[in-house]
């Protein structure tokens, strides 16, 4: 019985090896994929193509097994069979939720940092038992915390580190190269490309082939007494190489990105992602051993075998190679997290994906007050100079980039060498958080944040490096609770979290999924590749048709919830009303600032008579979301205090003139999808109409304050629902005349 259990077991842990190695992929592909992505190196498929070739490369070559999972940790001499399978799938039930949800969120994390601590928090967890059962080991003896104490070091120095050296090497290098598209023979060309190439070298024979199984003691001994030596010669023959390459007109800078990205793909498969089946194979070789030497006491019998180092089979570093390939190729999530890391680097303006804080708008005001004290102590001359050289409106983009070759090498390579140099000198810098903040350095410098797009930025940034800092805490806490669980449990409670991790997954994918078909707008995209001025006009009257219809339904729903609650008393659904109005003026701020941008690419001619037109119509659907919220947040403070319901004799004219507006709402919203404005002037004054009877019902409302059977608080509230209501009509009036005269949209 209790052998058939830890095999069940086993196999689960291989399962969520699989997933553990599809979401490590998805969320670690922005490390090695984005600057190739960000700069259109090459199409999306071969720049995949290349990162799987690296992948698996780095797959098969590396030795595979974690030591970390084995006595990384803790020492498995002072713990049970039985203790070790509790922290091993508590580990993996833990890491894939965890992961997961990162990935959904489209947030790059550290899967060296979640797993680590997973295990830390797991080994912690037993290890309190053990002493609090009288155990003659302390936590000294039981716990290695020098792997974990290495990774919280990563986490500040990486951050650090990285950010100031992106922005000083960019800088550096824009001031030689400028925004101007360099020559394929320029000398200056043809010496950067041997550089970053002799870089991306040494970065894979330090890091990337370091845990390789060709790369023996005496090897290492060789690379390190002759460094010097070694580089000299790989920078004159790269230095023939790039000149071979620009006389037969091949693109250096390309050439360079897809170099860096095979580089960076090895060294994380070879180094991290390889380690996903560490726990599990880790757990395999922990059964095997109890099977042939437990006698069939779990409690009892100890796990000195997982002191020793031992090598992953060939077999299964192919399979995991392979099912890492295999995610590169299709996981949308990977796309997601690339596509976060490329947005908060990308050069021009766009749709940002992140909101403004006060701390990012703290950040900008004290560095544009630094800045411009600079700018008062240097000369003149120099300014002028800085200014020529990062003068981004000569910049030539590949179609549909965010950012150029020159930026896109600079991230790979120094990503390359900083994660080389902890290597070579023992530094635990983790390579997630250096390629991620070398490339928010490099943009930094590149003078890609502007001061539209500065604080959002910020804020991404700071998003990304708090999740970082949560996935420790989460991870540990996590880990510790469901080991707790399980060890107490026994294996009702290992197959209850079982089927608990099966559920999150599912549901993640499932709410993943409609999220990103909420949050999709193909129309965007396509107008912002789009090049004929005559479809983009087109588009961009049905991208604002559609937003804008959308936006009516959502206010005749919102209006319909929020005097329903009032009425019934729902404080619950009240609440739900409130968020949803915040979360619609999100959606209103992203229309706006995308139908902006796309305005920038019409004729400004053709374009600039019809603003005021375009701006009284979305300023009407911002007010009529405040509106909104200037209805629900009194009902939901005056129903949360549980005051007097609404006197039932307003109940009949309530209704009614909220089913009016609502109706009312509905037509306008049929009218912009359907794009035909041929009774926009009777529906307007269908709109002067039901002003009238709302401001009449509103002036008998008041007049039934002389009543004094009457709560005057509810009255009072009944009477600003109904001028609210009032004020909708108007502001629906006023848009329906702006979209009417905007571009002729009737046409």
């Amino acid at each position: 019985m209790t052998q058939g259990i830890f095999i069940g077991i086993i196999v689960f842990l291989c399962v969520l090896a699989i997933f553990d190695l599809v979401v490590g992929v998805s969320n670690d592909a922005v490390n090695f994929i984005n600057s190739a992505v960000g700069a259109k190196a090459a199409p999306f498929r071969t720049i995949i193509i290349v990162a799987a070739i690296g992948v698996f490369a780095g797959a098969a070559l590396s030795n595979g097994m974690m030591d970390v999972a084995r006595h990384g940790i803790f020492s498995p001499q002072h713990f049970s069979f039985y203790e070790v399978m509790c922290i091993f799938l508590a580990v993996m039930v833990t890491d894939v939720i965890l992961l997961d949800i990162f990935n959904t969120l489209g947030m790059p994390t550290s899967t060296t940092v979640s797993m680590v601590f997973e295990l830390l928090g797991g080994a912690f967890a037993l290890s309190l038992i053990k002493i609090a059962r009288g155990s003659v080991y302390g936590f000294g003896e039981l716990l290695n915390t020098d792997k974990a104490l290495s990774v919280i070091m990563a986490i500040f120095m990486s951050v650090a580190v990285a950010f100031i050296f992106g922005a000083a090497v960019m800088w550096i290098s824009r001031l030689v190269f400028t925004f101007i598209k360099p020559s394929n023979l320029s000398l200056k060309t043809i010496v950067f490309g041997a550089i970053c190439s002799t870089s991306i070298i040494w970065f894979l024979l330090i890091n990337g082939l370091k845990g390789s199984s060709i790369m023996t003691p005496e090897l290492k001994a060789f690379i390190n007494d002759n460094t010097a030596s070694i580089l000299g010669l790989c920078f004159l023959a790269m230095s023939l190489l790039m000149s071979l390459l620009a006389v037969l007109r091949v693109n250096i800078l390309k050439t360079v990105v897809l170099m860096g990205t095979f580089a960076l793909a090895m060294a994380f498969a070879g180094n991290d992602l390889v380690n996903f089946v560490g726990v599990p194979l880790t757990g395999l070789d922990a059964f095997i051993d109890y099977s042939a030497n437990g006698n069939g006491n779990p409690d009892t019998f100890l796990m000195t075998s997982l002191q020793e180092s031992a090598h992953t089979p060939v077999i299964f570093l192919l399979a995991a190679g392979l099912v890492m390939v295999l995610s590169l190729f299709f996981s949308k999530k990977a796309q997601n997290v690339v596509k976060t890391s490329v947005d908060l680097s990308r050069q021009d303006e766009g749709d940002e994906m992140f909101g403004s804080s006060s701390v990012a708008r703290k950040i900008v005001r004290d560095s544009s007050k630094i800045a411009g004290f600079f700018e008062a102590c240097v000369p003149d001359f120099i300014i002028r100079f800085v200014n020529k050289r990062f003068n981004s409106k000569e910049e030539e983009l590949e179609d549909g980039a965010a950012f150029d070759m020159i930026r896109a090498s600079v991230n790979l390579v120094l990503a390359g060498l900083l994660v080389a140099l902890g290597t070579r000198y023992k530094l635990p810098l983790s390579t997630t958080y250096v390629t991620f903040m070398v490339a928010m350095g490099a943009s930094l410098a590149d003078r890609a944040w502007s001061r539209e797009s500065a604080v959002f930025r910020i804020t991404g940034v700071l998003s990304v490096i708090g999740g970082w800092f949560i996935t420790a805490g989460a991870a540990f806490a996590l880990c510790f609770l469901i080991t707790n669980a399980m060890f107490f449990g026994r294996y009702i409670v290992m197959v209850l979290f079982i089927v608990i991790a099966v559920y999150t997954l599912y549901k993640s994918e499932k709410k993943y999924k409609d999220k990103k078909k909420k949050e999709e707008d193909s129309l965007f995209n396509r107008m912002l590749h789009c090049n004929n001025p005559e479809e983009l006009w087109n588009m961009l009257c049905e991208h604002i048709r559609r937003g804008n219809a959308e936006r009516l339904i959502f206010v005749g729903k919102a209006l319909l919830k929020s005097t329903d609650g009032f009425m019934k008393e729902d404080y619950g659904a009240l609440k739900k009303v409130s968020d949803s109005i915040e979360e619609e003026r999100k959606n209103l701020k992203r229309q706006r600032k995308r139908e902006v941008v796309s305005m920038r690419r019409l004729d400004n001619r053709k374009i600039m008579p019809l603003n005021t037109w375009y701006f009284l119509g979305i300023n009407s659907c911002k007010q009529m979301l405040y509106c909104l919220k200037r209805i629900n947040d009194p009902i939901l403070e005056h129903v949360g205090n549980h005051f007097s319901p609404i006197p039932q004799e307003f109940h009949g004219s309530f209704i009614t003139n909220r089913n009016r507006v609502i109706e009312i709402y509905s037509r306008a919203a049929a009218m912009l999808e359907d794009g035909d404005f041929t009774d926009v002037e009777l529906l307007r004054h269908d709109c002067n109409v039901l002003e009238e009877q709302i401001s009449s019902d509103s002036s008998t409302a008041i007049a039934s304050a002389q009543n004094s059977d009457i709560n005057l608080d509810t009255l009072m509230l009944t009477v600003h629902v109904l001028q609210e209501s009032e004020q909708l009509v108007a502001l629906l009036s006023q848009m329906l005349r702006g979209m009417n005269l905007f571009g002729g949209m009737h046409r």
